[in-house]
């Protein structure tokens, strides 16, 4: 048995995206070849609608999942394959670009906006498959729930529960893991599969080092391993827990349009200048 230890710390920077909002990009262009297949997570906590109330107008996605899970908030939506809705407390929006969809969020004010928004690079086989669109409201998510620990299955499976979706491209587990004071949470692990967590609320140690106690808003990426285990510090601890099988194929990434070479990121480009990125419309107010 290997435990998987912390290989490597991150806490992100502070920006503004979309038309203003204000969030934590924790990992990205830079991080892309250790954290594959995972490209970007973009985390936001705040209480004051300020931050966010400008949203993310209208924009193009291609050759990506966008994976938006809130466990505080209200995000309203739509795209351009006519959905539209709300993400709501305990939701997720898990949305195929493929080929090229535009959408729009533009989160509402409320109490607090707490959630991430996470992207999934596409294989090359699969970067042009046809836009789908997933709303994962917080009945359609399994809670798995222990004596002093409870795990929100968003994707893959926990002991013998399968998540909400399993993804058709690309096969990630997406666990909300909260435990209380002093719990313990230990789970078999692919060795294979990349893993990494972000640290939502609390605090905890990690890996065989129980000494060491990681703070909230840190992302940890993980050595390879066969477990994975966390104990939760005095006020107790939630992460999010991601896992996947690297792809290891070349990235060409352009703003909100990742592909392999740079001639297809070229074409996509022209393609939204011309007014062919989607079938059947341009992109009238972008």
């Amino acid at each position: 048995m290997a435990i998987r230890e912390v290989n490597k710390v991150v806490t992100g920077t502070t920006q503004y995206d979309g038309a203003g909002v204000k969030l934590v990009r924790v990992i990205g262009r830079a991080d892309v070849k250790e954290f594959d297949p995972f490209l970007m997570l973009d985390a936001f906590d705040s209480d004051d609608p300020e931050d966010y109330i400008k949203g993310f107008p209208w924009h193009p996605h291609r050759g990506i999942e966008t994976v938006t899970y809130l466990i505080k908030g209200d995000i309203e939506h739509g795209d351009s394959l006519g959905n539209s809705g709300s993400i709501l407390d305990g939701s997720c929006q898990w949305m195929t670009a493929g080929k090229g969809i535009l959408h729009q969020e533009m989160p509402q004010a409320t109490p607090r906006m707490l959630g991430a928004q996470l992207w999934v690079n596409l294989p090359k086989k699969d970067k042009m498959t046809e836009p789908e669109y997933r709303d994962l409201t917080k009945e359609m998510i399994p809670v798995v729930e222990d004596e002093d620990h409870s795990v929100r299955v968003i994707s893959g499976e926990y002991k013998g529960i399968a998540g909400a979706t399993q993804g058709d491209y690309v096969k990630i587990d997406y666990f909300d893991v909260m435990l209380q004071p002093g719990a313990k949470f230990q789970i078999s692990t692919d060795p294979n599969r990349n893993l990494f967590v972000y640290i939502v609320l609390g605090a905890g140690s990690f890996g065989s080092d129980m000494t060491t106690v990681y703070p909230n808003k840190r992302a940890l990426l993980f050595e390879e391993g066969d477990q994975f285990s966390a104990i939760a510090a005095d006020d107790g601890l939630r992460f999010f827990l991601f896992s996947g099988v690297p792809l290891k194929e070349p990235i060409a990434w352009g703003g909100p349009i990742v592909m392999n070479t740079r001639e297809e990121l070229m074409e996509a480009f022209r393609e939204i200048e011309n007014g062919t990125f989607i079938q059947g419309g341009g992109l009238d107010g972008l």
